[in-house]
């Protein structure tokens, strides 16, 4: 998968309730949730996002409390991929679940600034910062998670595998 857009950057240390503060969890409504996507850190947020976007953050991105309600506002926003330094496990984990592509790239997290424009390729391991024109490695996604993130998170490829199995028998 190959995501490109210009990115928005946060620094250290961006906790859930940064992302989606705790007043706004009364709905799991994805559109909902979106409207106060990073409300903790900048409220304008989210009508500053253009579909298809990439958010970059430095270290322990997602950290606080283990609220799947973060990733799903981040997606919901219009983001395509979040790239950072580091992340908290359970953030992670819940990224990868609702089908929200997350890299770990401590080089180009930290050399990134607002606006430039990345080419992020999951399959390949690579993030191009096309502003700069320079390209950073990462781990490339497995197979597997390739598969789940293309069908929309956990739930979506169940549902599909399900399905394929059901049309089988």
């Amino acid at each position: 998968m190959v995501i490109k857009g210009k990115i928005h950057s946060f620094g250290n240390d961006v906790n859930t309730d940064d992302i989606i503060p705790a007043v706004y969890l009364d709905t799991t409504e994805p559109s909902e949730l979106a409207k106060h996507c990073m409300a903790g850190i900048d409220p304008t947020f989210p009508g500053r996002v253009v579909s298809g976007e990439i958010m970059v953050a430095n270290k322990n991105f997602g950290c606080g409390s283990s609220r799947e309600h973060a990733p799903i506002a981040i997606k919901a926003c219009g983001i395509a991929c979040v790239v950072a330094a580091s992340f908290a496990r359970i953030f992670y984990r819940n990224a990868i679940n609702i089908g929200l592509p997350i890299v770990v790239c401590p080089e180009a997290a930290t050399e990134a600034t607002d606006g430039d424009v990345l080419e992020v390729d999951t399959a390949q391991g690579t993030v191009k910062n096309l502003t700069t024109d320079k390209t950073y490695t990462t781990a490339p996604f497995p197979e597997f998670m390739q598969r789940l993130i293309a069908a929309g998170g956990l739930m979506e490829y169940v549902k599909e595998k399900m399905r394929r199995q059901m049309c089988i028998k």
